[in-house]
């Protein structure tokens, strides 16, 4: 299933196919295939660092 959806993420030019299913299928390849799980743990870690400094400063701004 993962390598469907990174597949179809590839295609992402087509109408249906969307380059938001890159994310989900590397999610679920990185379940199975462990020389993933490092990376795809990496960058879950920016992105919520990321969004965490974000909302910091939305707060900031409406105090």
């Amino acid at each position: 299933m993962g390598l469907l959806l990174v597949v179809g993420g590839l295609l992402g030019f087509l109408p249906v196919l969307g380059f938001w299913m890159l994310l989900p299928g590397l999610l679920l390849l990185s379940l199975d295939l462990p020389f993933l799980r490092l990376p795809v743990r990496v960058v879950i870690v920016h992105i919520r660092r990321w969004l965490r400094r974000i909302r910091r400063r939305l707060q900031a701004r409406d105090v």
